[in-house]
């Protein structure tokens, strides 16, 4: 009995855990079909807002995910001379990459000649590619074989820069996985010819489309006008990424840069280049520069640095000298500054040029003691005289027949210590206000001392007293060029009259006696009549003491009727400065520029002043 009823409590509590089982896993079946049902009834709803509330969107989202868009990059502008000859100018090239994924052995390509598909090795194709890239088999084979086959290089260049030709050239090679990339590169066919006008570009700043920027001179000041505008191509791409033909396509193209035309001509600017660069090889200064206008208008027709920058290779140039020291460097210009003391003084009419002077070594004023450079006897010399020998002494007699005001407002109005505006940085160099002047510093300003300036405004000043009196703020940008053609000149500088049409002839009088009686006879031109000005300045150190000099010439030609100004300085040269002249500079530079233009020669005779009072050949020269 007790076995037995051991048996059916065991049989009753199976059961039970039967029905316990089965309830479990009823419960489990509802769950899942109320999860079922639930993510039916979200897709049902979901497909109902598709397919009748907003099938717009959501097209337009399928198209959106299909779309791409890329930039269009325009071309770079030009930078051309007067005359049209190009300065600096971009090209298409090629950059060369391969997928080593698609490496193979052997491939197939097609015969350029018969259009038959060919097998070939890869070690066939490199030889051929070694004499297209003239790279050797070893380094192409570093470029284009894995060396680890199951690492590959997703992106091994091969080659930079490689022309059109030579890229489709390659192509033709039908190397697996071998891309071709297009890119600008920009090139400077005369090299280091106006380099530190031109400037270069930068990699290190970019366009929108991946385009280097200017980075120094006219490449980046005339950034804007150069760069254009970015278009953009708009299409549809299947899964694959390749476009679909029939899908939508739109374009805006690109609008290209503009041509940038100098007032530069190339050939007056080589001569100049060349002529520094000799001056400065002679007596190993800090620099030389050169700058030559068109009296009539104001145009540059060349700025030359004796360290020129190669606008291709912009590196191998200290970074100094990559701008324009012409345009950059203020110094105190010496005696070329009494051009500005004796044209106020005749303007102003305290003086005039047969006027006579009993002229001293040293003469004393105000308790200032004036000397000249060089000792010599007291000479009766008249004004014209005094600035053709450019005696210290003597200039400041006349200057002083002015006010400091009237001398300040004069140098003013000659743009000293002014901005020069050409489209690149010019220094403006220091010119303090008379009210701050020193007793020393009131006469030390009459012949060029204690304030400084460029060679360009050096030259911009002879150009004011050769143009009849009429000044021309410097033009270095001639014009703008669409890439269809047209020319948008740029507006003229006004003329600005600084002195009378008599004091200017009479200065170019007096300026010719400086090179035919007065210090620059080495600057006369065998033909033509020449006018200008000498000067030698104490040049500051970085601990404000003179420790140097500056030898400049300045002058004009031809004299009958001024064409050019050709201005040469030379800062800090070597030796003994009773050895130093710029004036064969200034004379190679002048005959360039009158022979590129054919200008005539001379159809008159000098007409110099007289030099001393009284008989001329009593006094000696020194």
């Amino acid at each position: 009995m007790a076995g037995t009823t051991h048996r059916t409590a065991g049989a009753r509590q199976g059961g039970r855990g039967d029905r316990s089982d089965e309830t479990a896993g009823h419960r489990r079946l509802r769950v899942g079909l109320t999860l079922c049902l639930a993510l039916l009834l979200v897709l049902t709803g979901r497909l109902f807002f598709v397919q009748g509330l907003d099938p717009e969107a959501i097209a337009q989202e399928a198209t959106s995910n299909r779309t791409r868009t890329d930039l269009i990059a325009p071309k770079r502008g030009d930078i051309i001379d007067t005359e049209g000859r190009t300065l600096a100018t971009s090209v298409i090239r090629y950059d060369l990459v391969v997928d080593q994924k698609w490496y193979e052995d052997e491939f197939q390509r097609r015969n350029p000649e018969t259009g038959d598909r060919e097998d070939v090795t890869m070690d066939e194709t490199i030889a051929v590619l070694s004499d297209l890239l003239g790279q050797d088999t070893e380094t192409l084979t570093g470029s284009l074989v894995p060396e680890d086959p199951t690492n590959p290089k997703r992106y091994s260049v091969v080659a930079k820069g490689v022309t059109p030709e030579v890229r489709n050239a390659v192509v033709e090679l039908g190397i697996p996985g071998m891309v071709t990339e297009q890119r600008s590169e920009r090139q400077y066919p005369n090299g280091s010819v106006a380099g530190p006008l031109l400037g270069f570009l930068s990699a290190a700043e970019q366009t929108e489309t991946g385009q280097e920027k200017g980075a120094e001179g006219l490449e980046r000041t005339q950034e804007e006008q150069l760069a254009g505008t970015a278009g953009e191509r708009t299409y549809e791409v299947g899964a694959d990424g390749v476009r679909i033909p029939t899908a939508t396509y739109s374009e805006t193209p690109a609008v290209d840069g503009q041509d940038v035309k100098l007032t530069i001509n190339s050939d007056v600017q080589w001569a100049a280049q060349n002529a520094v660069m000799a001056k400065q090889k002679q007596f190993n200064p800090d620099f030389v520069a050169a700058v030559v206008l068109d009296i009539k208008t104001g145009e540059v027709l060349a700025i030359a640095d004796s360290r020129s920058v190669d606008p291709n290779d912009p590196a191998a140039t200290e970074g100094e000298y990559r701008r324009s020291k012409a345009l950059l460097n203020a110094f105190e210009p010496g005696s070329t500054g009494k051009l500005a003391t004796f044209a106020a003084a005749l303007d102003a009419g305290v003086v005039s040029p047969t006027e006579g002077f009993e002229v001293p070594n040293a003469y004393t004023t105000d308790h200032e003691t004036i000397n000249d450079s060089l000792n010599h006897a007291t000479y009766p010399m008249t004004a014209a005289g005094i600035f053709a020998r450019s005696y210290n002494t003597g200039t400041v007699m006349i200057g002083e027949r002015l006010s400091n005001e009237q001398r300040y407002d004069f140098f003013k109005k000659f743009g000293i210590g002014d901005t020069i505006d050409i489209g690149l940085p010019v220094s403006d160099g220091i010119f303090a206000e008379p009210s701050t002047w020193d007793r020393r510093q009131q006469f030390t300003t009459m012949f060029g001392q204690a304030y400084t300036q460029t060679v360009l405004h050096t030259a911009m000043q002879f150009q004011g007293i050769a143009n009849d009196g009429l000044m021309i703020e410097p033009q270095l940008v001639d014009s703008y060029i669409d890439a269809d053609g047209t020319d948008h000149p740029v507006a003229e500088n006004k003329p600005e009259r600084v002195v009378s049409q008599k004091t200017s002839d009479v200065m170019l009088r007096m300026m010719e006696t400086v090179v035919t009686d007065g210090t620059a006879q080495g600057a006369a031109i065998d033909g033509y009549r020449v006018g200008g000005k000498t000067g030698t300045g104490q040049a500051a150190g970085p601990s404000g003491g003179y420790d140097g000099y500056t030898s400049s010439f300045a002058g004009v030609a031809p004299l009958e009727d001024p064409q050019y100004v050709v201005a040469v300085t030379m800062h800090r040269p070597q030796g003994s400065w009773r050895d130093w002249y710029v004036t064969d500079t200034f004379k190679t530079i002048m005959e360039q520029t009158l022979n590129s233009y054919e200008v005539p020669p001379s159809d008159t005779e000098p007409n110099p002043y007289d030099v001393f009072v009284g008989d001329q050949q009593k006094y000696s020269w020194e």
